[in-house]
């Protein structure tokens, strides 16, 4: 039923937690905010409530054929890839930053307020004379789509909506595959309800990241060898290149290996991902690494880091020095909280896949701005490895409201 409302809100576009345009063909009369706003808060609380009964059914015996499971999540996919994107704007920023550089414009110096137009329109107002702060594959990504866009947004925000849907669905073909409990895999990935409403419905970048990491740490479980880091250092290396925090994914696969004095091992995977990486930016040079540095500094709600903000509101004595203690005490209350997640994983989860899983949802945690589809991060090592009852009831709870808090596309704080 979660996924229903999540439809019949990016169907009934434009409103208050969709895009400013309906982008696709599947579409249902305009409907008021009064209606959407309340439908898109049942939906995340629906599927967040249906994500937990079915792990808990499944813990109590209940064991459906994954291939079902596949399909019917393949089917739900295919129907919300093709609604306008709901509670967040992300996707026409992707797509103005896209026609940036299907235009030969460089989407690191120019901004979607820049660029104008129709594209410009659809961007959210806090994004819209902003840079981009994705990677260089982020950027081809987004260009690809708009090529085949051209001069019409709502097309490239459907190819981007396509994309991003192909990636969830084979993202959650190999977890089928290659899960140590496909069933499990299933019921968190590929028909999760709550993440169908969230990377799905939102067309985010993070799923592409999600399958990076799910192709980095399966490689690395399946034994040693240089050729086989080599190849997990780029697929890090690429998924930086997406976005840059995907580099708590190397983290995460060079801890197990140094603490077992594998240093050999960890140094191969890093120069790997260093030298992708490298390549990378190379395209269009390191200025491509300042706009993070802006978008460093900002706190989104729920973060903990808020209350900063609060106290500095109309008070320029000391708002600098204020400011700038999330982003100094951040990095280290993550690190501390992922050595105490990992220790309530269970002890027969591999390293390699407990790891990147406290580290990022340990991220997802403490850093100052956090959005509900940076769990997909966390979502995919959960999906692969068993990382306890409790922990992953906690993923499911901390990522529905992190979506309640974010749902309203793009149009600012609706409640």
């Amino acid at each position: 039923m979660g996924v229903v409302l999540f439809g019949l809100v990016g169907a009934s576009a434009p409103n208050g937690n969709t895009l400013r345009v309906a982008t696709s063909w599947l579409r249902l009369p305009p409907v008021p905010d009064v209606f959407s706003l309340p439908a898109t808060l049942t939906a995340i609380a629906l599927s967040c409530l249906g994500t937990l009964g079915m792990l808990r059914a499944h813990r109590e015996g209940w064991s459906p054929d994954p291939r079902r499971l596949f399909q019917a999540g393949a089917l739900v996919t295919i129907v919300i890839a093709n609604v306008t994107p709901v509670g967040s704007s992300d996707t026409a920023s992707y797509a103005a930053y896209g026609r940036i550089a299907a235009l030969g414009g460089d989407p690191y110096v120019t901004t979607p307020a820049h660029l104008g137009g129709a594209y410009a329109d659809l961007v959210g107002a806090a994004w819209r004379d902003a840079p981009s702060v994705y990677g260089p594959v982020a950027t081809w990504w987004q260009a690809a789509a708009a090529f085949v866009g051209g001069d019409r947004p709502w097309l490239t925000i459907w190819v981007l909506m396509l994309a991003n849907a192909a990636v969830f669905l084979g993202t959650g073909y190999l977890l089928t595959r290659t899960a140590d409990d496909p069933v499990r895999a299933g019921l968190l990935w590929s028909a999760n309800p709550l993440m169908i409403g969230v990377m799905v419905a939102g067309g985010h970048l993070d799923t592409l990241v999600a399958c990076l990491a799910v192709c980095a740490v399966r490689l690395a479980t399946r034994g040693s060898g240089w050729q086989r880091d080599l190849i997990v250092g780029a697929l890090v290396g690429l998924a930086c290149g997406v976005k840059i925090s995907s580099a708590l994914l190397g983290v995460g696969l060079a801890w197990p290996l140094l603490r077992s004095g594998a240093w050999l091992r960890a140094a191969r995977q890093a120069g790997a991902a260093a030298s992708t990486l490298a390549v990378f930016y190379g395209f269009y040079g390191l200025h491509a690494l300042a706009p993070l540095s802006a978008a460093s500094h900002q706190v989104a709600l729920p973060s903990v880091w808020a209350v900063f903000e609060w106290i500095t509101t109309g008070s320029p004595a000391g708002h600098g020095a204020l400011l700038a203690v999330p982003r100094l005490l951040w990095p280290a209350c993550m690190l501390a909280l992922a050595v105490v997640l990992r220790r309530r994983v269970p002890a027969d989860t591999p390293a390699v896949g407990a790891v990147p899983f406290a580290l990022a949802f340990a991220w997802i945690l403490t850093a100052p701005w956090s959005m509900p589809w940076y769990a997909a991060f966390a979502w995919a090592p959960a999906a692969m490895f068993s990382q306890g009852t409790l922990l992953t009831r906690y993923l499911v709870v901390i990522t529905a409201v992190m979506a309640s808090v974010h749902s309203g596309g793009g149009h600012g704080w609706t409640w």
